[in-house]
């Protein structure tokens, strides 16, 4: 049941096609082995307002966010960390600043509908 939620400054979809990134990324999670493919959900959402440091909304940024049921190993996690960072680098080298996270769930209070 991973969520990885894309978030990138607007000029970024000037020079990355964000559709081929968030489809890789999604592949990557998929490909790890962690999952079952149908829990796997990615999604990206352009920031329209941003400051980076000094130089505001000049810096250009993608952040992952990777929402996941606790459970894992910290090796694990690293392990997926350092994928998604990789599949990042391989679109968007070009962009100001490129960062994951992944955050373990409550498995305890997540709850889930499927139909």
């Amino acid at each position: 049941m991973p969520n990885l939620v894309m978030e990138y400054s607007d000029p970024v979809a000037e020079r990355v096609n964000i559709r081929d990134l968030l489809e890789d990324l999604h592949q990557a999670l998929l490909e790890s082995g962690l999952f079952e493919p149908e829990s796997v959900k990615s999604r990206s959402y352009p920031c329209h307002n941003w400051f980076v440091g000094e130089d505001g909304d000049r810096k250009t940024f993608i952040h992952l966010n990777l929402s996941l049921l606790s459970g894992r190993t910290p090796e694990k996690k690293r392990e997926l960390s350092r994928s998604l960072l990789s599949v990042l680098e391989s679109h968007a080298c070009e962009i100001n600043s490129l960062t994951v996270d992944v955050r373990d769930m409550d498995v305890d209070s997540f709850l889930k509908v499927s139909f």
